[in-house]
């Protein structure tokens, strides 16, 4: 049989930090976690954890297993770093096993790090992100002329893609979802090699059955209807008559296999399956490889711009694809608006409609946030060497995840000592440096993209972003302070109270301005609704709790204070509301995700 089948697994765990600890930049951070116990039921075997992301590293080990049973290079994986570098420290013993799994067994995937919407940052945070991805998957992709590439959500421009291609200096294939294409009505183009105009560069694109790949996620066939959806289904016609190799490729995330104590033996039971029909496993990068080195037949045109297609631009692979207007996905899912007319949407959450406008203000803020870190960090390097280019400062800062991954670089005996770190910016004092990049980093780790991909605001991830950019802000604005920079200080003083009034961000954004999709959307009623607090031990939106939480432990006396006017700080408390898509776990609090302090 010609056709070929491709399963991406994605690994991705946001962490539950509840607060940074203070630190000097030398070291790799270190961070209370949250202590809200649960459990996954894995076959007949129960994973606890302290909290949700610990359960899940415990978890990734049975995972591990399924994959290293499959056929060698049948699948590919991505880690998003932090994840795999959570897993070094909680548990070394899975790390390992996963080294070895992506050094050989698996194909490797490189992925941004922190999971970011990366068409949400700026360019220069883009630029050093994707720099970062690969430097850090180094030791697992070494000199492949041919590599995958994983963008957080799939959300992709072609910006985006140019940063991603110029940073890998080898061609990219971009693994995305099918719903992300424009125009693809090349005859026979779906499974086959084809190409993506990334600004000057150009690279590789396969888009995911989604129908298959959801119905595997959600459970909606069976085994036997998963292999003759695919053996059966999709089959291509002409390329089996010619004798023309062909992908069906299918992603889910790699908690896909986690979902309930049958879903390994499932997909176990579908891979087999397949290899009984002769649907080889082949992942999508092996697959364009052999396209191009002649080890399968190519269509006339197939990997060249002859097979060129169109992809639009913020598209994604999970968004609210039943208010898309134009059959395709978009971001409005961590926008909180429709792009096309620019229309806050709204989502139904515990079997009531909510607005998802303080999506937009989230977003919109830590826009802000993100320049005001960014900027203090360039501005107190150049005081110090005012010759420092753009791109001296971006080496620094890309070099930098050597000492935050330390770990995981020194595991594989690779560089990470301070003269190697500093020598882009030599000349400004290390400790200075050092703490600028670690600062920097924490800016990064707070931008992770999963607060939003939930309905509601009141989440242990919300949290997380909030309490790590809190944290950002203080230390930067600490830093001014001995610089004697008061005045500089003071505006990062107010760029964290936007965080505490976040609720004022509806005055201070002119939000009621926005139209929404049914009309209520904006309205001042239901911005605070959509704030409400789900826990009974806080008035306070979840965004301000967290942000007074950190600043309970890391602010000046002096600050605290003054904010002691206008805040109970009694109500900084790390509990929030549960995320819908993990009540499958079995907490032993199922009213809200609480911190046992």
């Amino acid at each position: 049989m010609m056709m070929k089948r491709s399963y991406h697994f994605h690994a991705y765990q946001p962490g539950d930090i509840v607060y940074v600890h203070d630190g000097s930049g030398w070291d790799p951070i270190k961070y209370s976690e949250r202590l809200s116990p649960v459990s996954l039921k894995i076959r007949d075997v129960e994973v606890k954890g302290r909290n949700w992301t610990r359960a899940v590293i415990k978890a990734y080990e049975y995972a591990g297993e399924v994959l290293e049973s499959l056929p060698e290079k049948s699948v590919s994986v991505d880690f998003e770093p932090f994840t795999l570098y959570m897993i070094l420290r909680y548990k070394p013993k899975i790390y390992g096993e996963i080294v070895e799994l992506l050094g050989s067994h698996v194909e490797a995937v490189p992925t941004t790090p922190f999971h970011p919407i990366m068409p949400h940052l700026g360019r220069f945070d883009q630029e050093v992100l994707a720099r970062v991805s690969f430097d850090f998957y180094t030791p697992f992709i070494g000199d492949s002329n041919v590599v995958g590439y994983w963008l957080p959500e799939a959300v992709i421009t072609r910006e985006t893609a140019e940063i991603i291609a110029r940073a890998a200096g080898r061609e990219v294939v971009f693994l995305l979802d099918e719903r992300q294409f424009v125009g693809l009505n090349i005859p026979q183009a779906k499974y086959s090699c084809n190409t993506y105009r990334a600004g000057e560069k150009t690279a590789y694109a396969f888009g995911r059955d989604h129908q298959l790949s959801d119905a595997f996620a959600f459970n909606t066939l069976d085994v036997e209807g998963l292999i003759r959806a695919v053996a059966e289904g999709r089959i291509d016609v002409f390329k089996e008559k010619e004798g023309i190799p062909y992908l069906v490729h299918l992603a889910s995330d790699l908690e896909a296999l986690l979902a309930n104590p049958q879903q390994l033996d499932r997909f176990l039971g579908w891979m087999r399956g397949l290899d009984e029909r002769g649907v080889e496993g082949v992942n999508a990068v092996e697959f364009v490889r052999r396209k191009k080195d002649g080890r399968y037949k190519r269509l006339e045109g197939e990997c060249s711009e002859h097979f060129r297609i169109n992809i639009k631009d913020y598209s994604s692979w999970s968004d609210y694809y039943d208010l898309s207007v134009d059959g395709r996905t978009g971001d409005m899912r961590w926008l909180g608006m429709r792009r096309e007319d620019g229309k806050v949407i709204n989502r139904f959450y515990k079997g009531k409609k909510i607005s998802q406008l303080w999506k937009y203000a989230f977003t919109k803020l830590f826009r802000e946030l993100n320049r005001a870190v960014r900027f203090g960090v360039i501005d107190l390097i150049r005081k110090e060497k005012p010759e420092a280019s753009r791109e001296d400062v971006q080496e620094f800062l890309v070099r930098y995840s050597r000492a935050f991954f330390r770990e995981h670089y020194e595991y594989f005996e690779m560089e990470t000592g301070v003269d190697y770190i500093m020598e882009p910016i030599d000349g400004v004092d290390p400790t200075l440096a050092m703490k600028l990049g670690r600062i920097y980093y924490l800016m990064l780790l707070a931008n992770h993209s999963c607060p939003r991909f939930w309905e509601n605001i009141d989440t242990r991830v919300t949290f997380g972003n909030v309490a790590v950019m809190s944290k950002a802000l203080i230390e930067l604005m600490e830093v001014y302070m001995k610089e004697g920079l008061g005045e500089r200080a003071n505006f990062l003083l107010l760029e964290y109270m936007k965080l505490l009034s976040f609720p004022q961000l509806y005055y201070d954004y002119d939000l009621y301005k926005l139209p929404g999709i049914e009309g209520w959307e904006t309205t001042e009623k239901a911005w605070f609704e959509s704030l409400q607090s789900e826990v009974p031990n806080s008035q306070y939106n979840v965004v301000t709790r967290a942000a007074l939480y950190t600043g309970k432990e890391a602010l000046p006396d002096e600050v605290k204070d003054a904010l002691g006017i206008l805040y109970d700080f009694e109500g900084a408390v790390a509990d929030t509301g549960h995320i819908p898509g993990e009540l499958h776990g079995d907490w032993e609090n199922k009213e809200w995700c609480e911190h046992r302090g």
